[in-house]
């Protein structure tokens, strides 16, 4: 299952993402802002529990989140949308996974993973700005439920349908949040409109 986000303010910020002449330190907040929206969107079914609150006026009914999230950025650009998701869930944990593609075949090389195992049906939410083959995303769900993880969703800004359709025929049951689905991948398998390089235009590399 994937989903869209449809709102013009995130189609406002991906526009102005897109653009060649977008310098780094808007485009960081570019992609910490349609990031945000995309955990709100996201995390619509948290479980939570009822609780009483007094207020200075009376008592009134409220809810505090059960969930116990563990976040996880692909590096290096997910680190990119690190920040957004520790604002919306400041008490979550971290756990990072590190692959380099390989350039002739677009094929994740996995050097570094550091993620907590699951306890008490942990959520899992990994988020990397590009989903293109599909490749790094589902070797990252592959490590995941190794480690014990039930739940996995992913975030991702730019998807091109070859990475959506792989993700839905080899992990099904990981529902896939994009701000844009873009045309497709060119003979390097970057996507295409896309934006270039994530991470170069995160950190200023290019």
């Amino acid at each position: 299952m994937h989903t869209i986000l449809a709102h013009p303010l995130v189609k406002h910020r991906v526009t102005l993402m897109r653009d060649e002449n977008t310098k780094p330190k808007q485009f960081r907040e570019l992609v910490n802002e349609i990031t945000e929206f995309l955990a709100i969107e996201s995390l619509k079914d948290l479980r939570t529990r009822e609780v009483r609150v007094k207020t200075p006026v009376a008592e009134a009914t409220g809810v505090k989140v059960e969930d116990s999230i563990v976040i996880v950025p692909i590096l290096r650009a997910g680190m990119g949308m690190l920040g957004a998701m520790l604002r919306v869930l400041p008490y979550a944990k971290v756990g990072v996974l590190g692959m380099q593609r390989d350039e002739s075949t677009a094929e994740p090389v996995p050097y570094y993973a550091k993620v907590p195992p699951a306890k008490n049906d942990d959520l899992a939410i990994v988020i990397d700005p590009m989903l293109a083959t599909g490749g790094s995303a589902c070797d990252a769900f592959a490590q995941l439920k190794k480690l014990g993880y039930r739940r996995i969703v992913f975030l991702n800004l730019i998807a091109a349908p070859e990475g959506i359709d792989r993700v839905e025929r080899e992990h099904p049951d990981v529902p896939v949040f994009t701000a844009a689905k873009d045309d497709g991948l060119n003979e390097k398998f970057y996507i295409v409109p896309g934006l270039g390089d994530a991470g170069d235009r995160i950190f200023g590399t290019l």
